[in-house]
């Protein structure tokens, strides 16, 4: 596996390719994304999105008619694609797979879950692929999505973060926003947060 990544837009959302057996995903392409990742990108197969926010969906319409690729979102959050709720003038996307909850998928024969953890948006998630986590902005290096939101929830954050303490393997993690780190570094750090919620 191969991964490339750039803070893109003026919220610094960091967009990835992801390259596995010669394959190219790319996840969450946002603001000015799409000079980047064509420069980056040689077989691509998919865009993938955690969650619907403005700055982690913006360039997926014009990478999508580019390059002729499928979009995959979490079901919960696709009328932020096509509706632009916050009014930022977002360029609407059609979700091609709509991704329902926790769900593994085969594309183009590379295993790709998605792990449902609302609280940031309804239909926050995080993305395994092999044995990396791209965790969108749910987790993020000592610290968690933001539930103050229109369209975030407190109590399912509360859920979400219980669930994730769940997990037992110690996998990389990508976020949404600034460096990476690992599950068990942030398992360390959520019980504070449950003070917050």
């Amino acid at each position: 596996m191969e991964i490339k990544s750039k803070a893109c837009g003026s919220y610094g959302t960091n967009c990835y390719i992801v390259t596995v057996d010669k394959k190219d995903f790319i996840i969450d392409p946002g603001m000015d994304a799409v000079s980047w990742v064509m420069k980056n990108i040689q077989n691509p197969v998919a865009i993938l999105n955690t969650h619907g926010h403005f700055d982690h969906v913006w360039s997926n319409a014009e990478l999508s008619s580019k390059l002729k690729l499928p979009i995959y979102a979490p079901k919960n959050d696709i009328f932020m694609l096509e509706n632009d709720p916050f009014a930022q003038g977002t360029p609407p996307s059609k979700v091609d797979v709509v991704v329902d909850g926790d769900e593994i998928l085969d594309i183009q024969g590379v295993k790709v879950k998605f792990f449902l953890f609302p609280g940031h948006t309804p239909g926050c998630s995080a993305i395994l692929i092999e044995n990396k986590l791209f965790s969108g902005d749910f987790i993020f290096k000592d610290s968690i999505g933001r539930f103050d939101f229109p369209y975030s929830d407190a109590t399912q954050m509360g859920k979400s973060l219980d669930k994730f303490l769940q997990i037992e393997e110690n996998w990389e993690v990508f976020p949404g926003h600034g460096s990476k780190t690992t599950v068990k570094a942030e398992q360390k750090n959520i019980p504070r947060w449950f003070n917050y919620l």
